[in-house]
């Protein structure tokens, strides 16, 4: 009869500590796996971050080490860490590790919405992983860091990849600028309506459980129209510089392509390239729609709204002709 324990000494022990040397790239994929399946964060001491789990605690420090410790140390080494940290292929982006990035989910950005010249487009973009990383190496990335010649093509290929879905939401310029100049308009209201719509539409060809909105509002007005409309078991988040997303990047390229098409389309009307922006050459091509048009046209093409239509309009002493409420005086700021 063996004696008590014997069997015991041939069982391998269960781990319950567990220490290795972790790269900054992993180190913050493993940060991002744990705030996302909600551990609760806590402070350590020259710790970089340290998170609780059910049954063990994780911790970082700004060597490099990492330590895990508890009676779930086992499993969370061979479930999490390695198949999701130390084995996982390092997909890089824009030299950050966000491993949400790679999940099915939404990206929605707008193009136009600081130019006088053409209208406002949402867009948004569903997609999954292979879809992501053929648009990572294909160059995808926030369409202000594109030529446009680029984006074009680009927008083209994010359009033909399968298993995503598209869409783009905006409103021609008349109707545009009719929406505007009703009492209490107000853009940042639109523009939750049309990326409401945009994700809407995308959603009804692709069902994901999230996406993110590069922030133009500390409201959560697109949430707000997104439950007006009946979208429901959808989180929709917002950040600034959301478009470090790829799918967000996405997103901001099909905006930015539908934008310089449509700004295609007004300058074959105008009878050559419009400015973008809102500068001195876009006011001097503004003055030039009323000498050629007549001042109700400059509807056909600008943003009524901008301080830059009323100054034109003023300018050519047409604001009986198109009559736009006078701006609000700009608040100087000094010492």
């Amino acid at each position: 009869m063996p004696k008590r324990g014997q069997d015991d000494e041939e069982k391998p022990k269960k781990l319950s500590a567990y220490s290795l040397k972790l790269d900054d790239s992993q180190m913050e994929r493993l940060r991002s796996l744990l705030s996302g399946r909600g551990w609760e964060a806590f402070d350590v001491a020259y710790a970089r971050y340290a998170f609780r789990g059910r049954d063990c605690n994780v911790t970082a420090y700004e060597s490099g080490k990492l330590v895990v410790a508890g009676k779930g140390t086992e499993e969370f080494v061979t479930m999490t860490l390695e198949p999701e940290v130390t084995r996982a292929p390092k997909l890089g982006y824009d030299g950050v590790l966000h491993p949400e990035w790679f999940e099915p989910h939404a990206g929605l950005d707008e193009s136009g919405k600081g130019d006088l010249f053409g209208p406002v487009v949402a867009a948004t973009v569903i997609a999954d992983r292979p879809a992501i990383e053929a648009w990572i190496k294909a160059g995808v990335k926030d369409s202000k860091k594109i030529a446009e010649a680029q984006i074009i093509k680009l927008d083209r290929l994010i359009r033909g990849t399968a298993g995503t879905a598209v869409a783009t939401c905006l409103c021609g310029m008349p109707k545009y600028n009719l929406l505007m100049s009703r009492p209490g308009a107000n853009l940042n209201r639109l523009l939750a309506w049309q990326h409401a719509t945009a994700l809407s539409q995308a959603l009804s060809r692709k069902r994901v459980p999230w996406g993110l909105l590069d922030q133009f509002s500390k409201q959560p007005l697109a949430q707000r129209e997104l439950a007006r409309m009946g979208i429901k078991d959808f989180d929709l988040r917002m950040r600034t510089k959301a478009e470090e997303d790829p799918v967000v990047a996405a997103a901001s390229v099909v905006a930015r392509a539908e934008y310089v098409r449509q700004m295609h389309a007004l300058s074959k009307r105008f009878g050559g390239p419009l400015q973008k922006g809102a500068g001195p050459l876009v006011k001097e091509q503004a003055a030039q729609i009323i000498e050629r048009f007549g001042a109700r046209s400059l509807g056909d093409f600008a943003k009524l709204h901008f301080r830059t239509a009323y100054e034109v309009v003023l300018a050519a002493g047409k604001l009986d002709e198109l009559p736009l409420p006078e701006p609000k005086a700009r608040v100087e700021w000094g010492g």
